[in-house]
């Protein structure tokens, strides 16, 4: 079985950088099929575009753009790509980097499957930071990314004592189509509508109104890194009011609009 060492990744990479003990790498799938490897150091792959079909010796992943794994330390796994153009995002781990921060993320085998929104969205902050590689970007990397694996350590211990309306929300949010109304999802829960405004920051460390927005922002995020569609064709299909309001919403979480993203994508 093949071993990645620190910095490989199969593929073309668009731009690999190194930030203190971290690997960064924009990279596009160019095999139709991996086979069996491992690699060397634990890292998070974050599909920017296409898909990817990924199996473990445990669980199996149909990736598609903005799904995001984390691959613990050794996971050994095999990847299929379909023939349409597919990209990913990475970020390695060094041990060095760990140990420096004091973050522990165990030695267990397999991969996890994010889909929490505020840690995407902290994922999506550490893709800007690369491609405007100024003297503040590690810190900026290295912030969000702390945040992301003490995120991911205290979701292990609250998903055990979520209720079960709460693990069941979770998975309708996700859904493509969902009426985001309280009255709505209360009665799909079978709760109070006011139980749920009260409580699920509590379970979710944001607001429900926060949570819908970043889940939508996400995808958006993604569709405008494809640099494939329109704000006009983002907007719709993220299902936003209009332009206006998208363009305000993604200034207020990523303090940049689209189209300063776009500039400074081009430039990175």
């Amino acid at each position: 079985m093949n071993k990645l060492s620190t910095g490989e990744f199969y593929g073309e990479h668009y731009k690999k950088s190194a930030f203190d003990n971290l690997i960064i790498t924009d990279t596009e799938y160019i095999h139709e099929k991996v086979d069996w490897h491992y690699h060397e150091n634990p890292y998070f792959t974050y599909l920017l575009e296409g898909q990817l079909f990924e199996s473990n010796k445990k669980e199996s992943y149909y990736l598609e753009q903005g799904d995001l794994l984390f691959h613990n330390w050794q996971d050994a796994h095999y990847n299929v790509k379909p023939p349409s153009f597919t990209r990913g995002f990475h970020i390695e781990l060094n041990i060095n980097w760990l140990i420096n921060f004091g973050v522990k993320i165990g030695k267990a085998e397999g991969s996890l499957q994010i889909k929490d929104p505020v840690v995407k969205n902290l994922m999506n902050q550490i893709f800007m930071e690369t491609k405007i590689g100024d003297q503040f970007s590690t810190i900026g990397v290295e912030s969000a990314l702390v945040d992301i694996l003490s995120s991911m350590n205290n979701s292990k211990s609250a998903n055990t004592k979520k209720p079960i309306w709460a693990k069941k929300l979770q998975e309708v949010l996700w859904e493509e189509k969902c009426d985001y109304s309280l009255d709505s999802l209360g009665r799909v829960l079978g709760i109070h509508p006011v139980h749920l405004s009260r409580n699920f920051n509590r379970y979710f460390g944001t607001s429900l109104g926060n949570y819908i927005r970043l889940l939508k922002l996400n995808k958006a995020f993604c569709l405008i890194t494809t640099k494939k569609y329109s704000m006009t064709e983002v907007c719709y299909q993220c299902g936003f009011y209009d332009q206006s309001h998208f363009i305000s919403n993604f200034k207020r979480v990523y303090k940049k609009t689209p189209t300063q993203l776009l500039k400074e994508m081009s430039q990175g």
